[in-house]
């Protein structure tokens, strides 16, 4: 028996045995626990570290500074200036005006001539609007491009009015006269 344990001894025969009985059972209960030494294993225990470990990658993936994509970045297209060359402005399309005894006769181009006599003057000037829009469409040319008129100086005005207002209702505005020097005797020749 181990030290410091000790059984008192029975007072009766039957009260003893009882007494007995339990304190044996107790002495070896005790020795039991006093002579088998008690070694501890250590173990981690999983749940509770996976936990921690989901919540590390959540916190990283939260404040992770991700890098942007390609097609996001951001970038300013430098700002688009007029070339310092202007486009040249197209060639008038010159017109000659010559007085004729009954009227006058517009020159359009090489092989456009058109006559336009008094008696006639309304249907002469619908078929110079006819061919003024041919020349215009066979020589590529826009209603913006400038038309120069020259006129003979013995044409009647109240002719090359009409004549400039059948331009002006077709369309075309950039109408000028050609300026000519009038000789010292008054005359053209």
């Amino acid at each position: 028996m181990p030290a410091g344990i000790h059984i008192l001894p029975a007072k009766t025969k039957e009260g003893t045995a009882l007494e007995t009985a339990r304190n044996e059972s107790m002495q070896a209960s005790v020795s039991s626990r006093l002579n088998t030494t008690t070694k501890h294993t250590f173990s981690l225990q999983m749940a509770p570290m996976i936990d921690v470990v989901f919540l590390l990658i959540i916190f990283f993936i939260v404040a992770a500074k991700w890098r942007p994509e390609e097609h996001s970045l951001p970038f300013q297209l430098p700002v688009a200036q007029a070339a310092d060359h202007a486009i040249a402005r197209p060639e008038p399309l010159v017109i000659h005006i010559f007085a004729t005894e009954t009227g006058c006769q517009l020159q359009i181009s090489r092989s456009d001539a058109i006559q336009i006599e008094e008696r006639s003057v309304e249907a002469d000037l619908v078929t110079l609007m006819e061919k003024m829009k041919k020349c215009l469409l066979a020589q590529k040319r826009f209603a913006g491009d400038p038309v120069e008129i020259v006129c003979d100086a013995k044409v009647k005005w109240e002719y090359l009015a009409k004549i400039y207002n059948v331009f002006f209702g077709a369309g075309l505005t950039d109408i000028t006269f050609a300026m000519t020097e009038q000789p010292d005797n008054g005359h053209f020749d």
